[in-house]
């Protein structure tokens, strides 16, 4: 159950920091906040998932 749920979490990681940029560059008028969010949440993501896989190694 722990593994789902940081799949879960690390997923939304991932995924929200795009979609957010792309609702404000709806609201802002802007072309530039959705890929910024899309690079910035899949790194982050990468980066928990590096951290878990390093924790999980004896």
């Amino acid at each position: 159950m722990a593994w789902a749920a940081r799949i879960i979490a690390i997923g939304l990681v991932m995924f929200l920091p795009a979609v957010a940029g792309g609702w404000l560059d709806q609201r802002l008028g802007t072309a530039f906040l959705a890929p910024i969010g899309l690079v910035l949440g899949f790194t982050s993501g990468l980066t928990w998932l590096i951290q878990l896989q390093k924790r999980r190694k004896p």
